[in-house]
């Protein structure tokens, strides 16, 4: 049985960024959803499925099988073990993922796929319902949170150093209108577990961060 840890939190906290530090840390395999949701669309597109033929896509899903692993550091995405990592990244796979991820098969399938690597290795995976929804019995779960200002800014100076033109008080407005919506979806929506660890990283670097989230976990 692996050992699991559970990021939930709003957008903006840092989440992914955080658990991928932490899975270095201590070892883990930090689950990408995104690729597997790619993985997955190419199992579609070998099978010659377009986008749109949305029973294709549910019939397909009965046999993908996505996993990853770390190769010398590296995420390498296997679909019935083969590696296709390389191919994750063409905009024709990007584009069946994008439409793939709202067939609710295809998202059923992803939570099977995400539950059977949790039970067999040593997971942490970060979104907006792994502690209560995804993993419900996580060995760690951790509400990773900030404020909207502090969210907002960080991406406002994010998209300043791209040279972006942005509006950090749009921004803001962005955060806030988004973070109602996570937390009063119908599905799933965005709430701190009963037993779920509260980080606010408002006033703490990422390092804080990663250190404090590493010590509630094995």
């Amino acid at each position: 049985m692996g050992y699991n840890v559970a990021i939930d939190g709003p957008a903006g906290a840092g989440k992914s960024t955080i658990a991928k530090l932490v899975a270095k840390k201590k070892g883990y395999i930090y689950v990408d959803t995104g690729a597997m949701y790619r993985g997955l669309a190419v199992h579609f597109l070998r099978k010659g499925i377009r986008p749109g033929e949305t029973d294709k896509i549910a019939e397909a899903c009965e046999d993908a099988q996505v996993t990853i692993h770390y190769e010398n550091g590296v995420q390498q995405v296997y679909l019935n073990g083969d590696n296709i990592t390389e191919k994750l990244r063409t905009e024709e796979t990007g584009n069946m993922a994008s439409f793939s991820s709202a067939v609710p098969a295809v998202r059923e399938k992803l939570l099977e796929l995400q539950r059977t690597l949790a039970a067999e290795h040593d997971v942490i995976m970060d979104g907006r319902d792994i502690g209560t929804n995804i993993l419900p019995h996580a060995d760690v779960k951790i509400y990773l949170t900030a404020s909207v200002e502090t969210r907002a800014r960080r991406r406002f100076d994010e998209l300043k150093e791209k040279g972006a033109d942005c509006s950090y008080e749009q921004i803001a407005r962005d955060i806030e209108d988004r973070d109602y919506r996570d937390m009063h979806r119908d599905i799933a929506p965005l709430k701190q577990a009963e037993d779920a660890v509260l980080v606010d990283s408002s006033d703490m670097t990422i390092q804080e961060v990663v250190d404090r989230i590493a010590a509630c976990c094995a």
